[in-house]
């Protein structure tokens, strides 16, 4: 299969593999390494933002597990990266299904090769701004019950999806499709409607605007009505390293939480 079957462009920045070079992973490419290099020029905090992200979605399923969700629906997964939202399920709950679901179909051909043969885990690709497309997915739902409780998982994936695409409604969809007992996961890369960081965050979105999805940042009560419907846990709407915080997961945010530029919540559908 060639690299235009597969949908594979190494000339424009990818934001999946952005986010690879910036948790130091090896799929990328020169475009992508060139415009991860500009964004951390304007933002140099954006690497340990991305390894902040990636601590966060790890305690967040521990926490799914240990609160007795078995089943997980990984929307915008991205490249596969080390302790994977199955690997770390399965730590508590060996029983645990996964699916993960992405529409760049390169990310795709990664995670069937690597995380197909694990029992209870399944890829399949799809769309964040179809939601029910996705609900409705045969294999999707061959994996998931959604008359039980489910984890679904919006990790750094809805600063992709623009105004136009009306993101509360697809949170609407995806609340409406899950039983009572389920969890939200989210994490957005948020707007200060001030200060220092304001003008190195909009250059950096410049950058996105050249990518494959450009990046629509949001002030802290846009993505709070991301929650709508959900019971938020403590502590709330918080920056990455305020989540449930390890030590290990925080060492790059001692004195400044806001510095992993990205708001974080767990919540609850009653």
């Amino acid at each position: 299969m060639d690299q235009k079957s597969l949908g594979f462009d190494p000339h424009t920045p990818n934001v999946a593999r952005l986010y690879d070079y910036y948790l130091g992973g090896k799929d990328h490419f020169p475009a992508d390494r060139e415009a991860a290099e500009r964004v951390l020029r304007v933002a140099p905090e954006t690497r340990a933002a991305a390894r902040a992200n990636r601590a966060f979605l790890g305690r967040a399923v521990r926490h799914l597990a240990e609160a007795g969700i078995r089943q997980f629906l990984d929307i915008g997964t991205g490249l596969p990266a080390q302790d994977s939202v199955d690997q770390v399920a399965a730590k508590v709950a060996p029983d645990s299904r996964v699916v993960y679901v992405d529409l760049d179909p390169v990310v795709l051909v990664h995670a069937r090769a690597l995380l197909c043969g694990r029992p209870g885990t399944v890829v399949v690709q799809g769309d964040l701004r179809k939601p029910r497309d996705i609900i409705d997915h045969p294999e999707v739902l061959g994996a998931i019950d959604f008359s039980e409780p489910v984890g679904v998982l919006l990790v750094a994936v809805m600063h992709f999806v623009a105004e136009a695409d009306r993101p509360r409604e697809i949170l609407a969809t995806l609340r409406e499709a899950m039983a009572p007992g389920s969890y939200l996961v989210l994490s957005h890369g948020v707007l200060d409607p001030s200060g220092p960081r304001r003008a190195a965050a909009r250059r950096a979105t410049e950058v996105y605007e050249r990518s494959n999805a450009p990046l629509t940042l949001r002030e802290r009560g846009r993505i709070l009505e991301l929650f709508d419907g959900f019971a938020l846990e403590d502590p709330g709407l918080v920056w990455l390293p305020e989540w449930h915080p390890e030590p290990a997961d925080t060492v790059d945010f001692v004195a400044a939480p806001d510095s992993s530029l990205t708001l974080c919540g767990v919540a609850r559908k009653l």
